[in-house]
């Protein structure tokens, strides 16, 4: 191996490629440099400009294909003058819950193309929209067909989404049917909650507790952790604890800030509550997707999740009016919140209620699973 080095070195920084390959041509001139190692630091390897596809014959073009003149082909060359029209009267002249209703469009997608109406004016043609953030080439014409074929139906899907499959790690069906206890933890922008309840549906403990460090100047993990210690260490004893997992989208640069600090304390909620439990013992720190509790309790319009202020106020009345309710809620709580969660923009109740709603949807669901 020393050998070959030494003989491939030499070649290269004397220029005898005749030692390497015979080629016809001749070759390009080349300046010799080094490439430091990044293993040490110290080893230089000999390398060139030279490149080496001169040194081999270049292979035939591939030749086109039917399908990549499909993929290659504009908007506007997939469609007729008048389904072209059609189109364009729809993207030009359409409110966004008329852009909404159309597969493809819905969420943020329509209100961009507003936005970009307003910014840049009317399209001109079905290749500008792929200008419009969000939308592409392929959703493009789903949407477009779409368009033009408004009453044709979505084909269903072949099954029911099994939403517990939105609770990570998968839960043993042995260790929820032993399990008395869980605590459900959510996590806001500048707060922790939770709730404490059994398996009878009876909320034991429910609080949050506000945090002072969080997304403060440059997210020191230091004053994260000792925010997030506070409220682990107040947590009650349970079988199982349940964090939200968040379902911001990635593709809002704007929320990155959010997405940071909301995988921040999520990682050291794991790490501290995982301690609590001995090392031989199955985890019990479980992730729980916050859509599949808005899809459990039908608080998601479009992408987005809607509040579940209403959907909390109703447990609380059937507790204190039903004989049987879904929840029960001891009376001191009943008291303590009774009319807290009438929310405004600026309340401070919604991580109590995501923490409770997810409570329920843990129960609910993994029992119609098992």
């Amino acid at each position: 191996m020393w050998v070959a080095r030494r003989l491939l070195t030499s070649a290269v920084l004397t220029g005898h490629y005749r030692l390497l390959c015979r080629h016809p041509n001749p070759l390009p001139e080349f300046w010799p440099r080094f490439l430091q190692c990044t293993y040490c630091w110290r080893a230089q390897i000999p390398a060139t400009d030279l490149n080496l596809n001169l040194l081999h014959p270049e292979p035939a073009e591939p030749q086109c294909t039917h399908a990549d003149l499909v993929t290659d082909a504009t908007l506007d060359s997939l469609y007729t003058p008048e389904q072209r029209g059609t189109i364009l009267q729809l993207l030009n002249t359409g409110s966004e819950s008329e852009l909404a209703a159309v597969k493809m469009l819905r969420g943020r997608k329509s209100a961009n193309i507003i936005e970009y109406r307003i910014r840049n004016g009317p399209f001109k043609d079905l290749e500008s929209v792929v200008n419009v953030p969000l939308l592409k080439h392929k959703s493009a014409v789903v949407a477009f067909n779409s368009i033009l074929c408004p009453g044709q139906k979505e084909k269903k899907r072949k099954g029911k989404i099994h939403l517990a499959k939105f609770i990570r790690p998968e839960v043993d069906k042995a260790l929820f049917e032993d399990a008395s206890s869980i605590v459900s933890i959510v996590c806001g922008t500048n707060r922790i909650a939770w709730t404490h309840m059994d398996r009878a549906m009876t909320v034991l403990e429910w609080q949050q507790e506000d945090c002072q460090s969080f997304m403060k100047g440059t997210y020191m993990a230091s004053s994260y952790l000792v925010d997030i210690c506070s409220v682990v260490s107040n947590l009650p004893a349970a079988d199982f604890y349940v964090v939200e997992k968040p379902s911001v989208s990635v593709q809002n640069t704007a929320l990155f800030p959010v997405v940071v600090h909301l995988r921040t304390v999520e990682a050291m909620l794991f790490a501290l509550l995982s301690a609590r439990r001995d090392a031989r013992a199955p985890p019990n720190v479980l992730n729980m997707m916050r859509t599949a509790v808005g899809r459990h309790f039908g608080l998601i319009v479009g992408e987005s999740r809607t509040s579940g202020a209403e959907v909390v106020r109703k447990m609380m009345e059937e507790s204190a009016m039903k004989k049987i309710p879904r929840v029960i809620f001891p009376n001191e709580l009943l008291v303590r919140y009774s009319g807290a969660f009438h929310f405004t923009s600026r309340n401070k109740g919604q991580e109590m209620c995501d923490a409770l709603l997810q409570a329920v949807a843990f129960y609910e669901l993994l029992a119609a699973s098992h």
